[in-house]
């Protein structure tokens, strides 16, 4: 008998065997999607992947003819045809309507005529159905059980060249417990032509390639991959173009389990071309999600998500849920990858009920991996233990040998990570012997890696250097980019313990070259960023390799490289945002994606607005849930919708991305009054650089634990003032603040014997520029003691006056503040100075000097507020008291405190925020306006301190821009920190008041001077390689070429002081933002009121210092 299969379609018009193997699966273990089932599994997908074609011819009696040989094959069960009393005869043009029942089969006779050709269409509700043909002789010819949607309909052809009975069985698949439907018709025969003769030859090709794929091994899959080519020609003479696009499929498919991209893209974009021209939306998902498998394993990440989003929506749009649950495990696995855990979590999470709901358990168990592998990550080893092993449960009843080998993998990382070194290896080494067996060099590459990981970290570092070295060949042929780079990073630190320095340095190269070449390829800001913070270890491993052999040989170089090598592992998306301001980068682009942003913009703003609101107290969980669900998804929409800004921007796509400096490049932006100390923490050791002109000198510091230990100590002595532990009375507060005034001083010591005593002797300049790491980011340099042995004071001060220890004697301090000496200038990255220049050289200076807003109305009960009755009228002193309110619940990341009249931070209080007036930031303006000519300044005080004025063009006329108000932290989402300026209009009507982060950056501000005076400005969101992503950073994107931040809560009076005194120093005395906030925070120093740095310190100005 010869088989064709034509198709087994859904009702969608669409062949049900594409959701089996074909549908694209990521590499890694956290989401191995299917294609990795049992080999009876296996086998089936195949023959869904084929287009059935079964020949069959007008039925008989049963009684003239008799089959022996019973069978049970895979839970189909043959029999002699006289066993099958109940079975129903097929008549041509004949339809049989049926009910079926869970674990009920139903049965039909064939009668079939050597030579003819009969189509039988097969339609189901309720539940999917799988078909079994049986043979003359009782064999089983095919098995048709793919797991589909409860809904569509397969379609069989039957082309017999032996007269007989045949046998047709009709059973229900998957978990369905409630019976469904389906609807059986048979054509009239007609004698077959020699393009059904080539069609079935072509098939008889296909079913000994789906042998060769039952077998599960490498070699096999080279078998079917002949059989598949050899199938092709004879479908394209048939034109049957469906046919040949899933063949297509199949081929690339293999060639891509193989590792061979080149071959499986060329495939797959046939198939994906082909599909699209007969009009075949499902098909045409399937060979997106498997090109977006190879691109993200080629390193080219947003390539592979537009695919997989494209997928997606034809997914949705043809209602298949099952795919649709394949795509979402794939998106989640790619943000896995990138360090995105929690929005791996939710796409894993939407996958699963769309898998449980098709019957998908094979994939299920996957996901259910993956999900693991993100606990595991967090370190939540029991929970991350329950995810694998109910994983595992269902692939052993599936018996699906690659997805056991994924969740084996992860189980024994699991325990390597707690010890239990013989229960990793026999996890391991099962999950090796499986990724050999089924030729999944993926598999075979990653368990060879972790094997030598816990070699590693066992001590034995030869038996882990041979399996890295086994692992990247795998590596290398299955087109792992990034687990390539694992593995030559492993390769690399093993050298380093052996002594072979040089083969250290050239594998740690080739790892870098891929972690860039990947990072290059991502358009999305965020997922760089977030890329880039998970390949930190490989730039701390290369910089700790060029220190080694610096100190082997000094005069090679290797202290430049590896300044240079710091240099490129900081700051980077910062300075291809400050590239891409200039560029108006929406120019050229669609109208309605820019719309789309600016609608999803104020969606955000409107949401990040509510959850304020519920901080009433009044909320509940599955409010605060529900909002911070909305706003997650809103958050990613809007970073989507900016990366399609940037991929079809004509503008940004001509944009060079600017390169970390030089040494050189580096010493060219000094003058000989400049150092550069650049900090680098790492896990055993940093280290600290001292640039200046014409030197480099690089020095070792202890390892990031312990700075950053010593670091958060300081901070949170130095900020006492502002913490308010519950129930604490003022005779309890006035002990604790003692004490922590004692042991700062202790403290402040240790921070500069750490930080300053080993570059003391370059200290001779005026001027420091301070590029931090880690938690230094928030120590105040300008507060630190003075390292003894340093050198001569500030050029042009007056003698005995501030810089004299008498004068500058503080109770916090047992010695000079570094301030006392120096100008100390902020920066994220030292290349940051460079590309600011570059990016502002020419500009043209604004026309007026400053512009001020302060004193904002945050309060209907304001007595500023005109009520339209008019009843109520209070004096100006009295609006200054300021509004307390309960305090609810925070939002996770929100900087939120107790609202305390002296701090110009927002509070929770009834009803939503509870903002004290700032009585203090008029003084401030006041005297600031003071400073400057008529007509020179603009003051936006009351109701006009609003985020009207701050959003007015109006403001691009003033080189100096002051906020004085109240600043909002978010440091889980950083683009919704914010300025609040007035939140009622002049009747108390509630109005928008929040100038957010994603505003700023869409603002023109070509200023001089941003100064922020208000709380906390200069934190964000921390994240390893690029800093703190806040308010800075989007002032520098609008175009300011310095930002004046602070790192805390700040007092009220003691700002309005310290400003009044910073204008004046550079609006009457002419010095620069740096030296002018170095006089007015030594002029604070002189007065005992203010002398603690708590007062003076917070503020830091960072960019350009000229």
């Amino acid at each position: 008998m010869k088989l064709c299969w034509r198709g087994i379609r859904s009702s969608h018009k669409y062949p049900s065997f594409s959701k089996g193997v074909i549908m694209a699966y990521c590499s890694k273990s956290r989401s191995v999607l299917s294609g990795r089932e049992s080999l009876w599994a296996r086998l089936n997908s195949y023959l869904m992947i084929l287009v059935l074609f079964l020949f069959s011819c007008p039925a008989v009696n049963p009684q003239t003819s008799s089959v022996t040989n019973p069978i049970k094959e895979n839970g189909v069960v043959g029999g002699s045809l006289q066993e099958q009393s109940d079975a129903r005869t097929l008549e041509p043009g004949k339809t049989f309507e049926r009910e079926i029942k869970p674990g009920e089969r139903h049965s039909y006779l064939l009668r079939c005529e050597a030579g003819q050709l009969t189509e039988i269409n097969v339609e189901y509700s309720g539940t999917n159905v799988g078909v079994a043909l049986f043979g003359v002789d009782g064999q089983l010819i095919l098995n048709v059980n793919n797991v589909d949607d409860a809904e569509g309909s397969k379609q069989l052809s039957v082309l017999a060249d032996v007269s007989g009975v045949y046998r047709l069985d009709v059973r229900p698949l998957g978990r369905r417990l409630e019976p469904g439907r389906y609807e059986m018709n048979v054509s009239q025969p007609r004698a077959a032509t020699q393009q059904d003769r080539d069609y079935a030859a072509a098939e008889k090709l296909l079913l000994e390639a789906g042998r060769f794929v039952g077998q599960g091994t490498g070699q096999s899959k080279r078998n079917a991959i002949g059989k598949y080519r050899e199938a092709l020609s004879l479908l394209r003479s048939t034109g049957n173009r469906e046919r040949e696009a899933n063949v297509l499929n199949n081929i690339g498919f293999f060639y891509r389990t193989l590792g061979e991209l080149d071959d499986a893209l060329d495939f797959f974009n046939q198939a994906l071309a082909l599909r699209r021209e007969i009009g075949d939306p499902r098909g045409e998902a399937i060979s997106l999600n498997h090109l977006g498998r190879i691109h993200v394993a080629l390193g080219e990440i947003q390539k592979g998500l537009d695919f997989y989003e494209q997928a997606l929506a034809l997914e949705r749009a043809s209602g298949s849920g099952r795919a649709e649950a394949n795509t979402l495990s794939n998106i989640g696995s790619v943000y896995y990858d990138l360090g995105e855990t929690e929005r791996a979590l939710d796409f894993y999470n939407r996958s699963l009920p769309l898998y449980r709901a098709v019957g998908g358990r094979p994939r299920e168990a996957l996901t259910l991996t993956s999900i693991g592998a993100i606990y595991f990550s967090r370190g939540e080893n029991e929970k991350a233990l329950e995810f694998y092993e109910r994983a595992l449960a269902v692939q052993q009843k599936l018996n699906g040998r690659s997805g056991i080998a994924q969740t084996r993998l992860q189980i024994g990382l699991l325990y390597a990570k707690l010890g239990n070194k013989e229960k990793a290896f026999d996890y391991l080494n099962q999950a090796l012997d499986f990724g050999r067996k089924i030729g999944n060099r993926y598999t075979e590459a990653e368990a060879l890696t972790v094997i030598g990981e816990v070699y590693y970290n066992a001590g034995e570092k030869q038996k882990a250097l041979e399996h890295f070295n086994q692992a990247l060949p795998p590596r290398q042929a299955s087109g792992d980019l990034q687990g390539e780079a694992r593995t030559l990073y492993w390769i690399a630190r093993s050298e380093r313990d052996r002594g072979q320095l040089a083969s250290a340095l050239k594998g740690i190269e080739a790892t870098l070259q891929i972690v860039e070449n990947v990072r290059g390829r991502i358009n999305s800001q965020e997922l760089r960023v977030s890329y880039f913070s998970t390949v930190q270890k490989y730039y701390d491993f290369y910089i700790n390799l060029l220190f080694e052999l610096h100190l082997r040989n000094s005069a090679a170089g290797y202290d430049e490289a590896a300044l240079r090598a710091s240099e490129r592992a900081r700051a980077r998306s910062l300075l291809e945002l400050l590239r891409e301001a200039r560029a108006d980068i929406r120019r050229g682009v669609d109208p309605a994606l820019l719309e789309r942003g600016q609608s999803l913009q104020r969606q955000l703003n409107a949401r990040a607005e509510e959850q304020l609101l519920l901080l009433s107290g009044d909320e509940t969980s599955e409010q605060a849930r529900t909002l911070a669900g909305e706003l997650n998804a809103l958050t990613n929409e809007y970073d989507e919708v900016q990366t399609r800004i940037r991929k079809t921007s004509p503008r940004y796509a001509a944009l060079t991305q600017p390169q970390p400096l030089t040494l050189k490049e580096i010493q060219q932006t000094l003058d000989k009054e400049t150092v550069l100390l650049e900090y680098r923490l790492g896990e055993m050791r940093s280290f600290v650089w001292a640039v200046t002109p014409t030197t480099i000198n690089i020095y070792e510091l202890p390892g990031r634990a312990e700075v950053e230990k010593l670091a958060r100590r300081f901070y949170q002595l130095l900020t006492a003032r502002n913490q308010h532990p519950p129930g604490e009375d003022m005779a309890q507060r006035r002990v604790r603040l003692a004490q922590a005034e004692a042991e700062y001083a202790t403290t402040a010591t240790q921070m500069s014997r750490l930080l300053l005593t080993p570059v003391s002797s370059h200290l001779k300049t005026q001027r420091l520029l301070i590029v931090s790491d880690g938690a230094l980011q928030y120590v105040p340099f300008a507060a630190l003691p003075k390292p003894k042995n340093e050198g001569s004071r500030f050029k042009g001060d007056k003698e005995a006056t501030a810089t004299s220890p008498t004068a500058l004697q503080s109770p916090s301090l047992i010695a000079q503040p570094l301030i006392a000496d120096h100008e100390i200038i902020s920066l994220p990255s030292a290349s940051v100075i460079a590309v600011l220049r570059k990016e502002l050289s020419g500009r043209r200076a604004a026309p007026k000097t400053i512009a001020v807003l302060a004193d904002p109305v945050f309060d209907k009960d304001d007595a500023r507020v005109k009520l339209r009755e008019g009843t109520r009228q209070q004096n100006e002193s009295a609006a200054a008291t300021p509004s307390r309110g309960k305090t609810g619940g925070v939002p996770p990341g929100v900087i939120l405190t107790p609202a305390v009249a002296s701090n110009r931070v927002a509070a929770p209080g009834k009803g939503g925020l509870s903002l004290p007036r700032l009585s203090f930031s008029r003084r401030e303006a006041e005297a600031i306006l003071a400073a400057v000519p008529a007509g020179e300044g603009m003051s936006a005080l009351n109701f006009q301190a609003s985020r009207a004025t701050a959003l007015s063009p109006e403001l691009a006329q003033y080189r100096i821009l002051h906020f004085a108000t109240h600043g909002l932290l978010d440091s889980q989402r950083p683009e919704l920190s914010a300025l609040v300026l007035s939140l009622v209009d002049e009747q108390g009507q509630p109005q928008n008041g929040f100038i957010r982060l994603n505003e700023i950056y869409n603002l023109n501000l070509p200023a001089d001077l941003v100064m922020l005076s208000a709380c906390q400005t200069g934190l964000g969101k921390e994240i390893r390689g690029e800093g703190l992503i806040g308010l800075t950073r989007g002032f520098m994107y609008a175009g300011a070429s310095r930002v004046g931040t602070s790192l805390w809560k700040v007092d009220d009076s003691a700002t309005a002081t310290l400003m009044g005194s910073f204008y004046q120093a550079m609006l009457k005395e002419g010095k620069s933002p740096g030296a002018a906030l170095r006089a007015a925070q030594l002029e604070m120093l002189k007065q005992k009121r203010w002398q603690s740095p708590y007062y003076w310190a917070a503020f830091t100005m960072q960019g350009e210092w000229k």
